[in-house]
């Protein structure tokens, strides 16, 4: 997935709030929209080096997106978009050995209370398909959610209707980074995330992770991650 528009660097100083950081570009403190609303703790540290991405003009209060971080060596993308942007690629390219069958792909389907990032069919079978941006590895081992997640949590119950109901239904932890060898429920942080989705994968619910790479202008899809969902405690 390619990049549009222009990149610069800059340093990160404090995040005054969910969707805002301030970020030291030559002399200046910008502000810089952050779109992720995870708490990114282990990587927003102060004066890390961060890629910033010029905004279109418009309306707009900050002239610049906060999409990557340098750290441990690599450049990791922080942007909560990108995993349906490049999984809708892939899954157009048939990329993806798990869902290369389906010929159509349905971005923002509706079902029960949730709008899936993806409704899959090949004429007869229907799947859907729910994405999420996995930024935090420790150990080599990548933990979603990083906060707490009722909306998360929700979209693992819907997904265990539609199941149900007869679709076949999956999630996929997109690790925006390449040093994670496995993939697990962050229970420290948020236990009931990690109980439903065990739950679920009982019940059929299939789960997935991949990593993806920020190389230059572009962000692409590598290999799968193993996906181990034993209870690893909560301290």
């Amino acid at each position: 997935m390619r990049i549009r528009g222009k990149m610069v660097t800059g340093t990160f100083q404090e995040r005054p709030n969910r969707f805002l950081a301030l970020v030291r570009v030559n002399d200046a403190i910008v502000p810089c929209f952050l779109p992720n609303p995870g708490r990114l703790h282990e990587l927003l540290v102060p004066d890390v080096k961060v890629i910033l991405k010029e905004a279109s003009k418009g309306n707009r209060k900050t002239p610049y997106d906060l999409i990557g971080v340098w750290a441990k060596d690599q450049k990791i993308s922080v942007d909560s978009k990108v995993p349906n942007q490049l999984l809708l690629e892939a899954l157009r390219n048939r990329e993806l050995e798990e869902f290369s069958m389906y010929r159509a792909v349905k971005p923002e389907w509706n079902f029960g209370h949730t709008r899936f990032d993806f409704l899959l069919t090949d004429g007869m079978e229907r799947c859907l398909l729910e994405a999420k941006s996995c930024t935090l590895v420790e150990g080599r081992r990548a933990f979603f959610p990083d906060a707490p997640t009722e909306r998360g949590r929700r979209h693992i119950l819907d997904l265990m209707e539609a199941r149900r109901k007869g679709y076949r239904a999956c999630i996929l932890f997109l690790v925006q980074r390449t040093d994670a060898q496995r993939f697990s429920p962050n229970d420290a942080v948020d236990p009931e995330f990690g109980r439903t989705l065990r739950q679920a994968a009982t019940e059929g619910v299939e789960v997935y992770a991949y990593s993806s790479e920020f190389t230059g202008d572009e962000i692409v899809l590598r290999g799968k991650v193993g996906v181990d969902l034993s209870y690893l405690g909560t301290s």
